[in-house]
């Protein structure tokens, strides 16, 4: 199973969702999981998985991790030449780097990396930024272009990105 997680924040409060699907090139999602968490810490500027780690970790628990084999983060996972951990690296180590994990950041982060790969899907002009941390980085650029969808973002990471904001009160 891959899951796909997002986080929406709003006034002290974070909106975690996870879309679940069998193949990278499903069109459909098994189920769509989400917790809302209240008290959620302040963002810090260069250490954003500090604020987004407990979320995801949180709704991890509703997930057998023996059945994951995939994980996509909204975010990087390697930040920069260096070699500097994002949200995806940062959740690999917590899951004893046992499910790979690669980030799709809808910016660019730095002007200089090589963890990182720009994505033009569809007739987009603006690119995906992948990353990958567990697995090959040509196989997580392959694995992001392959998913469905005719448009920059692929159609369950869209979903994604649209429930992290639905029903918010």
């Amino acid at each position: 199973m891959i899951l796909a997680f997002d986080t929406f924040y709003y006034e002290s409060k974070a909106k975690t969702v996870c879309v679940s699907f069998n193949k990278i090139t499903d069109e459909t999602s098994i189920a769509i999981t989400d917790e809302i968490i209240d008290g959620v810490s302040e963002y810090v500027p260069g250490e954003f998985y500090k604020r987004e780690m407990p979320c995801i970790l949180s709704l991890l628990k509703q997930f057998d991790l023996e059945e994951i084999t995939l994980i996509i983060v909204d975010g990087y996972a390697i930040l920069n030449n260096e070699g500097k951990l994002g949200l995806g690296g940062y959740l690999y180590e917590a899951l004893e780097k046992k499910i790979p994990v690669i980030g799709v950041a809808k910016s660019q982060f730095n002007t200089e990396n090589k963890y990182a790969r720009e994505l033009f899907r569809g007739e987009s002009k603006k690119p995906l930024y992948v990353s990958a941390i567990g697995l090959d980085l040509n196989d997580a650029y392959n694995a992001i272009k392959d998913m469905h969808g005719n448009f920059r973002m692929p159609t369950l990471l869209k979903v994604l990105d649209t429930k992290t904001r639905e029903n918010l009160v």
